[in-house]
C-alpha cells in the first residue's frame, strides 16, 4: 500500500473519479458481450465444480492417511492435508470450459514420489477420472486429468510440518523454510492469486475487466506464456495495477486505461502491485535486475506480488514484445472509440489475422505413431519453440519472428508407409483417399510373431498394416525488413543455422526416442498453408498488410512517441506521482494517463508494422528430398536451405521407416550446388 494513500499499490491513485451513467452503460454492454461469448458459467456448472473439489479433497486426505500408514505413523495422528485452488478459478474469472488449477499441500512425511505414484493410482481407480497423465519433469510437476468432465491440473507441495490442518493459510512466508524449489514454485501459484485479490480495491470491477482482457488476448492470439506472450498471471497482475490507479472506475474504463498505460509504459521498468520484499529466507531468489543478470534481460517484467517475487513474463522476446505493443495500441484506439460510441466491444474482439499477416511461415511438425509418446514429444518441442524464435530474430533482414499460440493437432489413419511419411511431412492426403474419408481412427492390427499362423490366409503378404500418425504442427510467421531503396545489393535470409540448431536441441532431450519421434521443419508460402487452417483464416481477404513509413524500424517505441501538448505539460506533476519510490521504479511515461490521446504522428511518421516484400517467386518446402534449385530474385531477399537429409524418425518400426530414422535433420550448406531457395 502506498505511503500517501489508503489505497493499495506502490503509488497513489491517478484518479478517484466515480463512474458516470454513460460509463456504467458502456460496462453493462461489456458484460453482455462476455455473457454472449460464454465467459461466465451457469449456477449448475458452478455447483458441479464445487462437488468435484469436495471429492478431490477427500481423495487427497485419504492419500495422506495411506502414506502415514506406510510410514508407520501412529493411528492417533491425523496428518490432515488440504487442497487450494489458484489461477482463473480462484480469481473468479473462469468460463465454462476453464480448468481448475489445484494445489495439494501435504505434511513433511509425504514425499513427492508418493504423490506421483500412490496418488496417481488412487485417481486411476475412480470412474470419474479420464485422460490421466503425470508430468513429473515439468518446471512445476503436475498431474493432469478430467474429473467428471472438468479438466484438473493437480500440483503438490510438501511443507516442513508434521500435520496440515484444514484452517491452514499459505500467506506466512516462513512456511517456505526448508522447501525445495519445486515445492516453492508449486506454492507460488496459490500465494500469488491470493495476493492479487488482496491488492485490488474493487474485486468485482477487476474481475469483469480481466475477463475482457483475457478474451481479447485469446482472440488476438497473444495469450501464451510458453510462446513468449503474457500468460494468465501476467494479464491478471497488469489489470490489477490499473485497478489500483483507478480504484472507482467502471470495468469499461479500466479496460481503456489498461490499453493506454500499457502502450505508454516505459519498459523494461516493471509492473508491480507492491514493494518487492527481500523476505526472511536468503536462499530464495527474488527478482532483482541489479543483482541478477538474467533478470536484467527481461523486456516486459510483470512481477508477482507474493514472496519470493518472480517475473511472470521472462519468456517475452523482441518479436513478441513488438507484437504485444502493436495490440495495446490497437486496443486503445478501439476502446477510445467505444467510449465515443463509434465502435463496439465486438470490434475489440475481432479475431487475429496471423495467417493473413505474413507471406512466409515456418512450419514445425512433430509426429509419432502412439498418442502417449506424441503428447510428451510435442509438449517438449513446444516448450523449446521460443529458442527457435530467438535464433530467427538474430538473422539479418528478419524483422519479426511471430509464433502462433495454438498448435494444430491431427490424428490421421494411413494405409501405407508412404502416406504416413507424407502426413508427417505436412502433406495433405488426396480428398478421395479412403484413409482421409474415415472420421474415426481404425484399429491397428498387431503384426504376427515370426512362425505364427495368420488368420487371413489370403491376405497380400506385401501389404503393410494400417498406420495411425499423430501430428502436432506449430507455425512461426516471418516478417522481412523493408529493403533500403538506395541499395541494389541482393539480400538473402539463410535459415539454415537456426533450424539446424533447433532440431539438434530438441533431439538432445534425454527422453528423445529415435525409433518413435519425428520432427520436420518446413518453410512455406502463405498460399501453401494447409486447408485445415480455414477456421483460423476467416478474416476478409481484402485486408492488406499495413505499409510502413520509409526508414522506420519495427521498434515499438514508435507507437508511443509523441509531441506534448500544453495540457500534457501541466499534467507532468500528476504523472510523476505515478512513479513509485522503490528500488526499481515503475514504467509510467512522463505523460498523464488522462492526457490527450496520442497523435497519429510519431517522430518518424505514421507507422505500425513493416511492409513486407516478396521473398521468392517460387518457394520450395524444406522437407524430404526438396533439392530443386529455385530461381532467386536478385533484387529481393531469399530464404535458403540446402538439401534435407531425410533421416526421419520411425512411425511404427516397419521397414520403410527404418530407412528414415532420427528425425528430419536440416543440413544446410550455403553456396552448395544442391541449394534450394525456400
Amino acid at each position: 500500500m502506498s505511503k500517501t494513500s489508503k489505497y493499495p499499490g506502490v503509488t497513489a491513485p491517478m484518479s478517484l473519479a466515480m463512474p458516470t451513467p454513460a460509463e456504467e452503460a458502456m460496462s453493462a454492454s461489456l458484460v453482455q458481450l462476455l455473457q454472449e461469448r460464454d465467459q461466465y458459467e451457469t449456477e449448475e456448472e458452478a455447483q458441479k465444480r464445487e462437488v468435484v473439489l469436495t471429492k478431490l479433497d477427500a481423495i487427497f486426505k485419504e492419500f495422506v492417511r495411506h502414506i502415514s500408514q506406510k510410514r508407520s505413523l501412529p493411528d492417533s495422528i491425523d496428518a490432515g492435508g488440504k487442497i487450494f485452488t489458484f489461477g482463473s478459478y480462484r480469481l473468479g474469472v473462469h468460463g465454462k470450459a476453464s480448468d481448475i488449477d489445484t494445489l495439494c499441500v501435504a505434511p513433511k512425511h509425504v514425499q513427492r514420489d508418493d504423490f506421483f505414484t500412490d496418488m496417481v493410482d488412487m485417481l486411476k481407480e475412480r470412474k470419474e477420472v479420464t485422460d490421466l497423465s503425470a508430468v513429473t519433469d515439468a518446471y512445476v510437476p503436475v498431474i493432469k486429468f478430467c474429473f467428471s468432465g472438468i479438466e484438473i491440473d493437480l500440483l503438490c507441495a510438501r511443507l516442513a510440518l508434521p500435520t496440515v490442518p484444514d484452517d491452514l493459510e499459505l500467506a506466512d512466508d516462513n512456511l517456505l523454510k526448508n522447501l525445495d524449489d519445486r515445492c516453492v514454485r508449486s506454492l507460488n501459484g496459490s500465494r500469488v492469486t491470493d495476493e492479487i485479490l488482496r491488492l485490488v480495491p474493487n474485486v468485482d470491477s477487476f474481475r469483469t475487466a480481466l475477463r475482457c482482457i483475457k478474451l481479447w488476448a485469446k482472440q488476438r492470439a497473444i495469450y501464451s506464456n510458453a510462446m513468449g506472450f503474457f500468460g494468465g498471471v501476467a494479464w491478471a497482475i497488469a489489470v490489477a495495477r490499473i485497478c489500483q490507479l483507478y480504484p472507482h472506475a467502471s470495468p469499461g474504463i479500466i479496460v481503456n486505461k489498461f490499453f493506454y498505460l500499457m502502450m505508454i509504459w516505459n519498459w523494461p521498468n516493471p509492473v508491480i502491485l507492491k514493494q518487492i520484499e527481500e523476505g526472511p529466507l536468503p536462499n530464495l531468489k527474488v527478482w532483482n535486475p541489479r543483482a541478477n543478470q538474467s533478470d536484467k534481460a527481461h523486456r516486459m517484467p510483470i512481477i508477482t506480488p507474493a514472496y519470493p517475487s518472480m517475473c511472470s513474463t521472462h519468456n517475452v522476446t523482441q518479436s513478441t514484445f513488438s507484437i504485444t505493443m502493436e495490440e495495446f495500441k490497437r486496443g486503445y484506439e478501439i476502446s477510445d472509440k467505444i467510449i465515443g460510441k463509434t465502435k463496439t466491444w465486438a470490434d475489440l474482439m475481432e479475431k487475429h489475422d496471423f495467417f493473413q499477416r505474413y507471406k512466409y511461415y515456418l512450419q514445425i511438425i512433430t509426429s509419432c505413431a502412439t498418442q502417449g509418446t506424441h503428447l510428451l514429444w510435442s509438449g517438449f518441442v513446444e516448450s523449446r519453440l521460443r529458442q527457435l524464435v530467438m535464433k530467427l530474430e538474430m538473422l539479418e533482414f528478419v524483422a519479426i519472428a511471430h509464433p502462433y499460440i495454438k498448435s494444430i493437432q491431427k490424428i490421421t489413419p494411413c494405409q501405407s508407409q508412404s502416406e504416413a511419411i507424407a502426413v508427417a511431412e505436412g502433406k495433405t492426403l488426396p480428398a478421395n483417399d479412403p484413409a482421409t474419408a474415415n472420421s474415426t481412427v481404425p484399429t491397428i492390427p498387431v503384426p504376427s510373431a515370426p512362425g505364427s499362423t495368420s488368420n487371413e490366409e489370403n491376405a497380400d503378404p506385401e501389404a503393410a498394416p494400417p498406420l495411425t500418425v499423430y501430428t502436432t504442427t506449430f507455425y512461426i510467421g516471418l516478417q522481412i525488413a523493408p529493403k533500403d531503396p538506395n541499395s541494389n545489393v541482393a539480400r538473402k535470409v539463410d535459415i539454415s543455422r537456426p533450424t539446424n540448431e533447433f532440431v539438434a536441441l530438441v533431439k538432445s532431450w534425454d527422453k528423445f526416442e529415435v525409433q518413435s519421434m519425428g520432427i520436420v521443419v518446413s518453410h512455406i508460402k502463405s498460399s501453401q498453408l494447409p486447408s485445415e487452417l480455414a477456421g483460423e483464416r476467416d478474416l476478409a481477404k481484402s485486408k492488406k498488410r499495413p505499409r510502413a513509413a520509409k526508414g522506420v524500424t519495427p521498434a515499438v517505441d514508435r507507437a508511443v512517441k509523441r509531441v506534448k501538448t500544453e495540457e500534457e505539460e501541466k499534467n507532468d506533476a500528476l504523472s510523476a506521482a505515478a512513479t513509485p519510490d522503490s528500488n526499481f521504479g515503475e514504467g509510467l511515461s512522463s505523460t498523464s494517463a488522462d492526457a490527450a490521446a496520442p497523435s497519429e504522428k510519431t517522430a518518424n511518421g505514421v507507422t505500425d508494422t513493416i511492409k513486407e516484400e516478396t521473398v521468392l517467386s517460387n518457394p520450395a518446402t524444406i522437407v524430404g528430398d526438396a533439392s530443386a534449385v529455385i530461381p532467386k530474385l536478385e533484387e529481393e531477399p531469399t530464404v535458403s536451405a540446402s538439401k534435407i537429409t531425410p533421416n526421419y524418425a520411425g512411425l511404427g518400426g516397419t521397414t520403410g521407416f527404418q530407412q528414415l530414422r532420427g528425425g528430419i535433420t536440416v543440413k544446410l550448406t550455403p553456396g552448395a550446388s544442391s541449394n534450394s531457395s525456400v
